[in-house]
Order: C-alpha cells, then sequence, then structure tokens
C-alpha cells in the first residue's frame, strides 16, 4: 500500500488541472540583481565577523554593503516589471534574498557593533545581562523582518490601519529593506566606530525594538511605486533631484542616516497624525422611534 506524500506547498492541494508546470529556466537581469543583493549581504556578514575595536572600518564596509543592497532589491523589481519579466521564481528568489541581506546579516551587525565590545566597567553581571539582551534584541528583529516579508507574500493589497490618499501606494509595515538600511545608515553615521559606553547601549537596544516593531505594525509607510520617471517633470523637478544626490555624495555619512530616519519616521508621524486627527464614531441611531403619549 501506497502512502500518501506529505503536502509540503499550497500548490499540492490544488487539482492536478490548476498545477502549474515547472519551467525551464530563469530570467537572468533581474535574477542578477537579486543575486547582487545575496553577495551585499554576504560581504557585510563577512565584514562583520572580521571587525574589532581597532579595525572598526569593517563595520562601516558592512553598513556600506547593506546599503548597496537595498539599492539592489528596489531596482530588481522594478526592472522585472518594467521589462515584463515577473515570476513566482523571481518573487520567491528575492524573498530568500531578503532574509539573508536584510535580516541575517544586519542583526548581528547590530549585535558585534552594538553590544559585544562593552566594556564591564566593574559590573560584569550588568555587563553579560546586557550582551544577552542585544542578542534577544537582534533576534527579535530577525524574526520580525522574516514575518514581514510572509506577510507580504500572502497578503493581496493589503490596507493599512491608518488609510492614506487614494490613488497613492503604500506598505503596510515598514519594508524590511528599510529596517536595515536605518540599521546600517546608524553604523555608516560614526565610521563604523563601535558602542564603548555602556549608557548608549540601552538605547540601541530599545531603538533596534521600536524597529522591529514598525516593520510588523499595520502602519502606512509610503512605497514610492506610483512614481513615473518617464514620464514628463518640471525642470525643478531635475535640479532638486541632482542638488540631492550631490549632497547624498558629498556628505553621504550625514545624508543617508537622515533619509532612513526620515524615512522610518514618516511612518510613525502618520499614524499620529491620523490618531489625532481621527473623529470620534457618532453615536448609533435608534432604530425607530417612540411613539409619544397624546394628551388628555
Amino acid at each position: 500500500m501506497k502512502m500518501p506524500l506529505p503536502m509540503r506547498r499550497w500548490e499540492d492541494q490544488l487539482p492536478a488541472p490548476q498545477k502549474h508546470r515547472m519551467r525551464k529556466g530563469m530570467y537572468i537581469l533581474p535574477s542578477l540583481f537579486t543575486a547582487a543583493n545575496i553577495g551585499a549581504g554576504y560581504y557585510a556578514f563577512s565584514q562583520t565577523l572580521l571587525g574589532t575595536r581597532q579595525e572598526f572600518w569593517h563595520f562601516d564596509h558592512a553598513a556600506l554593503a547593506i546599503g548597496i543592497a537595498v539599492v539592489a532589491d528596489g531596482l530588481d523589481g522594478r526592472i522585472a516589471r518594467m521589462t515584463n519579466t515577473t515570476s513566482d521564481f523571481g518573487r520567491e528568489f528575492d524573498s530568500l534574498a531578503d532574509v539573508i541581506t536584510f535580516g541575517v546579516a544586519p542583526a548581528v551587525l547590530a549585535w558585534m557593533w552594538g553590544f559585544s565590545f562593552l566594556p564591564d566597567r566593574g559590573y560584569p553581571a550588568v555587563h553579560d545581562k546586557m550582551v544577552q539582551l542585544g542578542l534577544i534584541a537582534t533576534f527579535i528583529f530577525l524574526v520580525a523582518g522574516a514575518c514581514r516579508l510572509a506577510r507580504f507574500n500572502i497578503q493581496l493589497n493589503p490596507q493599512p490601519s491608518n488609510p492614506g490618499r487614494p490613488g497613492r501606494k503604500y506598505f503596510v509595515g515598514l519594508p524590511i529593506p528599510a529596517g536595515a538600511g536605518v540599521v546600517a545608515a546608524t553604523i555608516h553615521l560614526v565610521k563604523g566606530q563601535p558602542i564603548l559606553w555602556p549608557q548608549l547601549a540601552p538605547i540601541w537596544f530599545g531603538f533596534l525594538l521600536v524597529v522591529s516593531f514598525l516593520m510588523v505594525s499595520t502602519w502606512r509607510f509610503y512605497s514610492f511605486k506610483d512614481l513615473n520617471l518617464r514620464s514628463r517633470h518640471p525642470f525643478q523637478i531635475f535640479i532638486l533631484i541632482c542638488a540631492f544626490l550631490g549632497l547624498l555624495v558629498a556628505f553621504h555619512h550625514y545624508m543617508l542616516f537622515i533619509v532612513a530616519i526620515t524615512y522610518t519616521g514618516s511612518g510613525i508621524f502618520t499614524r499620529l497624525s491620523y490618531f489625532f486627527r481621527r473623529k470620534p464614531p457618532e453615536p448609533p441611531q435608534p432604530a425607530y422611534n417612540a411613539p409619544e403619549p397624546e394628551s388628555r
């Protein structure tokens, strides 16, 4: 008697006529950007392991690699849509790449940079507890990022808990590339020099928890997917873009941090503004009016 094979994916539960035959090959162009995403994450992970108190520039190199991966991750999906080469394989490949580059790599970097070099200052028990709390915070960051990706993969047209303007496209929750980007931008701001003051470790711990919460929240973040760079725009927009790129090149340590913090804080700002502007629900109207008593 043959035993039925266990069902591994939702496609296994479909009847035979609805199952898609596996296609041979893959779309090369968008997959190259996804592979670059993985390569940058692997490089960031290796640089993190090489970082020490004296050779702290390895942490800065790791942060820059994560920033490059953010750009590559944004380009692979856009190029796939522009060239009509989207596929299920590409989506799965991209999700696995994001877990490595924007989940594992920044989590290890955040712990090594923020907690592993803390001095004990004569309180070894407090030092050990802070290091353990750092491991917990970075693990929560990793799990939150993976949950954010899983939710994104299964939801169709999700709606944030604080709706925005009609016609605009939003992310529900902070995207995991943005979460990894704000961690990397913070480390790049100080050029990779690790935290050596125990007083700063709780701040870094709370910062990681806030970013983790934003990734699994249902707050809205602008997606920039409705920007059409192929259409005509005013000349002032072009000048502003050139000025921004010039500032980004000249003052990248500060500009990347400002951009990352501004985007992360935009979700908090829109949520708070929606909360304070929301009108209280009106009391329900009675189903019928009671008849007035007749006067004698």
